[in-house]
């Protein structure tokens, strides 16, 4: 029989391309790694790896193993998620805090917005609980190893939160299950001496004035050039940042105007003039996680926190 564990290494490897880059991520010296290879290949009895370069490629023997990995770490996900709910259950009486690791990834205004709040919560509720938090962009998280549930990733996050603006769905990957957390409005932020007051036709607004917009081939870059185009203008981006909160602070000190979802001032009080833009749009903000561990108490327990936060269905 395949040794389970031999079957993973090797689904690290085909994820990190190197013994030594699936070495590092599992605390083992690359001899340790080459060396349980070796034997995983006497089991399975045909050739695993082929060099090229500084990498490993896999044969096709090694690329079923990989698949076949990725089915066994879903089949135990699930049988922990099982044992965790019944674990938890048992005796009737008040559910015992939960213990254990969350790893979250969560993009700029979601960890600002929505993280603090549900660390405090989760502090208190669960205080044997540990959430490691990494700030990272959306794509790139839900396409990692943490959440794919495709036999050549890695699994490097438990949960992402992530976002959609209006028509630019994000991609719904194989064995991911999504919460929605908010839909969070999406305004015309103006700096705070901007005139008109009773004016809401976006043209008369914001046509001709420096913007400030994420870069180019964002889902918010996108959304803001054809909001600006379907008003009838081309928005004038001189300025252009990743960062929602250089954007806001960009409007509140005259230098721009933008497009800004609400999160990015949630908790305090901004100077920016907000305005409704055309239909009221939104953008949707989600938690998404392996669907093998979705019965997982202790990531409910981080996806009702972040949805407390959010504050109830719009």
């Amino acid at each position: 029989m395949l040794d389970v564990r031999r079957l993973l290494l090797l689904r690290e490897v085909a994820a990190r391309g190197t013994l030594a880059a699936a070495a590092e991520a599992l605390s083992y010296s690359p001899s340790h790694v080459s060396q349980q290879l070796t034997l995983l290949a006497k089991e399975a009895g045909a050739p695993l790896l082929r060099r090229s370069g500084r990498r490993v490629v896999l044969t096709a023997e090694a690329e079923e193993l990989v698949a076949a990995a990725g089915e066994v770490l879903d089949v135990l996900e699930r049988a922990s998620a099982r044992v965790a709910v019944t674990s938890r259950e048992r005796g009737g009486g008040p559910l015992a805090p939960l213990t254990g690791r969350v790893r979250l990834a969560v993009f700029q205004s979601a960890a600002l917005a929505l993280v603090p709040g549900a660390l405090r919560q989760l502090a208190v509720e669960h205080p044997g609980l540990r959430v490691e938090v990494v700030q990272a962009e959306p794509g790139a998280a839900l396409e990692s190893a943490a959440l794919r549930a495709e036999a050549s990733r890695a699994r490097d996050f438990d949960l992402v939160v992530a976002e959609e603006y209006p028509a630019h769905s994000r991609p719904h990957l194989p064995g991911l299950a999504r919460t929605e957390l908010v839909r969070d409005p999406l305004r015309l932020a103006l700096p705070p001496e901007h005139l008109a007051p009773d004016v809401h036709d976006l043209a008369d607004l914001a046509s001709g004035l420096p913007w400030v917009a994420e870069p180019e081939g964002t889902a918010s870059r996108d959304f803001t050039e054809q909001t600006c185009r379907t008003s009838g203008f081309e928005p004038d981006v001189r300025f252009t940042s990743a960062d929602l909160q250089t954007h806001l602070r960009l409007v509140e000190t005259g230098c721009a105007v933008a497009v800004l979802p609400d999160l990015v001032h949630a908790g305090r009080q901004t100077t920016a003039r907000l305005v409704e833009l055309p239909g009221q749009p939104r953008r949707t903000v989600f938690a998404a996680q392996r669907a093998a561990a979705s019965g997982q108490p202790a990531l409910a327990v981080v996806v009702a926190a972040l949805r407390a936060q959010a504050g109830p269905p719009t």
